[in-house]
């Protein structure tokens, strides 16, 4: 039986409702995200023909090819000259399950991002790692396309990004913006890397530094002369910088501390959250910019200590995740129990909120994975973890890398 749902009416749906992501799975009816919630549309519950007709009516032979063998494929698409969108498809219970992120076409300025003004002397950096952090969906790659869009805007530059797949097309402007989508036009990000070394350019945008090799071909690019914008799913500018350096082999970490030290210009750790006072969903970042003395710090080995730096530098628009969620808080631009669900230190936001006499009623359940959270919590109280603790970390991040490389 053939499908009775077409991709084209789903798609316009995304477009209308600003959805942010279209999920489509068997036994469900179409879901959007819709300003961070779920939201199922009216229509019949999938089947397995219907995935499997709605994923063969978009997907390239290559990537159908891919999700046979693997089980699973990735690739970007362009709906006319209205929107991209990035698909994941992936076999669930043997069948065929998919999710389109929606890619504006349009660019966003700083401003309606929310970043900081530090932001725009960072693009004018001619050398220097610039790294945005957070989970999935969180906005990373919007940031950086609006990064690299500045550049295009105002510097006559070589930019070469790498992605996975390709998101925002840029035309050339005043640069010269060629994009390299890994598994079409390169096999992996690493091979990117050292390729471009050799193209002669001033600017490279890596889309994600998941792996050892990756990581050290991009740090080495920035130690070179080259300004290199990366990401990483972590959260944090201090657990960033542990979670590099921790990815390397014991007896190559002090070298890539230093490297580190040297090279890095800046990191913006960024997370979504919904709004409450209109529609839509608004940006919550922490800023580091390495001064000499986070560069001391990270040198030492004491990124515990980077927190402390992050509240006294305001003056370069530092500024922690817990400080400006509370600004959002305080603005109306998000709920209470927003804030406090986002925020590093649950136990801080929620006696901050009562002292301004803010009480929540569920605040027991909104602190209850905090104990988690143990890598917040010591860089709140300021106190190293013990050699143990390093070692294991360690060894977690180093398996992490191992699993996603393997993955890819």
């Amino acid at each position: 039986m053939a499908s009775t749902i077409q991709i084209d009416r789903l798609l316009e749906t995304v477009l209308r409702t600003k959805a942010s992501d279209l999920h489509l799975a068997v036994g469900k009816p179409p879901v959007l995200r819709l300003h961070g919630h779920m939201r199922d549309l009216q229509t019949k519950v999938l089947e397995p023909e219907d995935t499997m007709a709605l994923m063969k009516s978009i997907t390239p032979d290559r990537v159908q090819q891919e999700f046979e063998e693997t089980g699973s494929g990735d690739f970007g698409f362009a709906y006319g000259d209205k929107s991209r969108f990035r698909v994941s498809i992936f076999k669930q219970k043997g069948c065929a399950s998919m999710v389109l992120r929606q890619i504006p076409n349009s660019m966003l300025t700083f401003e309606q991002i929310g970043l900081p003004k530090m932001a725009e002397q960072i693009c004018r950096r001619p050398r220097g790692l610039f790294l945005v952090t957070g989970p999935t969906g969180s906005g990373k790659s919007t940031t950086l396309a609006s990064m690299i869009n500045y550049i295009n805007d105002n510097f006559d530059r070589h930019i070469i990004t790498m992605e996975d797949p390709i998101e925002f097309y840029h035309q050339h402007k005043k640069s010269v913006v060629v994009q390299r989508e890994v598994g079409v036009d390169v096999p992996s990000f690493s091979e990117a890397i050292r390729r471009a070394l050799r193209q002669d350019p001033d600017v490279i945008l890596v889309g994600e530094m998941r792996d050892v090799v990756t990581i050290g071909a991009a740090v080495s690019a920035a130690e070179t002369g080259h300004m290199v914008f990366g990401t990483l799913h972590t959260n944090g500018a201090a657990s960033t910088i542990s979670r590099i350096i921790d990815a390397f082999p014991t007896d190559q970490q002090e070298q890539i501390r230093v490297q580190i030290a040297n090279n890095l210009i800046a990191v913006l750790s960024q997370t979504l959250c919904p709004r409450s006072d209109v529609e839509g969903r608004v940006a919550a970042y922490e800023f580091m910019y390495v001064t000499p003395s986070i560069q001391n710090l990270i040198r030492e080995n004491k990124a515990f200590r980077i927190d402390s730096d992050i509240q006294t530098g305001k003056k370069y628009g530092m500024m922690l995740l817990d400080d400006n969620l509370w600004g959002h808080f305080a603005a109306g631009r998000i709920s209470a129990d927003e804030a406090v669900d986002k925020s590093r230190n649950p136990t801080a936001m929620v006696d901050k909120m009562e002292r301004m006499g803010v009480f929540l009623k569920n605040k027991d359940d909104l602190m209850l994975g905090e104990e988690a959270t143990s890598e917040a919590a010591a860089g709140v109280a300021g106190k190293p973890e013990s050699e143990a603790e390093k070692q294991a970390k360690a060894a977690a991040n180093r398996a992490r890398m191992q699993a996603m490389a393997a993955k890819k």
